[in-house]
């Protein structure tokens, strides 16, 4: 199909912003082919995008651009390690003792000379113990963590780079997740936003079973609502697998989820394959449709259908 057609919605979008729709693909913001696919797939384009990104990697301008002409709001989860060569605690520690202000300054400068708006997603999942900044692994600390967080945003911003909106990204809590998020918060001065990565892996993780979105999802937001009253919220993170339940269902309950959650301001589908959990929408023809169904069915009247 081309040109723009308008969809009924089902979420009433008077209250606020309709929800966003967002993705996750292996090439990141420059996988327009990815991301295409999964457009034609679902009959939606992402109004969001996200990629992670090294710490130590040139900040990615010339991709974040093309996300931006493209429609869609770059996401840049920046991990405190480097992929090929230091994966252990000391980037955050360099961070926090300031030996790394050069290069942070450098990301500064070049995003507010970009200009357009970026959303930063620094040190996902720190309630967590799978990352070396984790909160509670290492020698961290939720202190550390809070230090290395408000000192990146200080620069960031102190440079002019206004242009950037926080995203503090919480793992779901769950019995077993090492520590607290209250005690993890930065602040409501250096945060803008928050996420929650939570994912349904079936029978193909240790994560708990065959789990719906309300299970994973709402003991996480009420404890947001309390760590950070008023702050907006989304789904930073998720995904569902084919093992273990009928994945088109998950499906149908998670938009169901989404359209009567109004405060859940959008939602980035994890859209790879980590064998053995596939996440992505178009793994059985019965999840692809009931993806197609759910996106088309809480798109804004105003936005683009494929």
């Amino acid at each position: 199909m081309d040109g723009t057609t308008t969809v009924r919605c089902s979420r009433p979008i008077a209250v606020g912003e309709p929800l966003k729709f967002g993705l996750s693909t292996p090439g990141g913001l420059l996988a327009a082919r990815e991301l295409q696919a999964v457009a034609d797939a679902v009959g939606r384009r992402a109004e969001m995008v996200m990629a992670f990104e090294d710490f130590f990697a040139t900040p990615p301008i010339a991709a974040m651009a093309v996300a931006a002409y493209c429609g869609a709001a770059p996401i840049i989860t920046w991990e405190p390690w480097c992929w090929t060569d230091d994966r252990s605690p000391a980037v955050v520690r360099s961070i926090v003792s300031g030996a790394l202000d050069e290069y942070l300054s450098r990301w500064a400068d070049e995003i507010r000379d970009w200009g357009s708006a970026v959303h930063i997603r620094f040190a996902h999942e720190f309630n967590g113990d799978w990352y070396p900044w984790c909160a509670m692994v290492n020698t961290n600390s939720p202190s550390s963590y809070v230090s290395a967080w408000r000192h990146i945003h200080d620069i960031i911003v102190a440079a002019g780079a206004t242009n950037t909106s926080w995203s503090w990204s919480v793992n779901k809590v769950y019995t077993g997740v090492p520590v607290d998020i209250d005690n993890i918060y930065p602040g409501d001065d250096v945060v803008d936003r928050i996420g929650i990565s939570g994912y349904n892996g079936g029978s193909a993780t240790n994560r708990g079973g065959w789990r719906l979105a309300a299970e994973i999802f709402d003991r996480t937001i009420e404890n947001i609502k309390v760590v950070a009253p008023g702050k907006p919220y989304g789904l930073a993170e998720t995904g569902c697998v084919e093992q273990g339940g009928s994945k088109a269902d998950w499906i149908t309950d998670y938009w169901s989820y989404l359209g009567n959650r109004l405060d859940i301001s959008g939602s980035v589908w994890f859209n790879e394959n980590k064998p053995p959990t596939d996440w992505r929408v178009n793994t059985s023809v019965s999840s692809q449709a009931a993806y197609r169904n759910g996106a088309m069915s809480t798109i804004s009247p105003f936005s683009s259908s494929v």
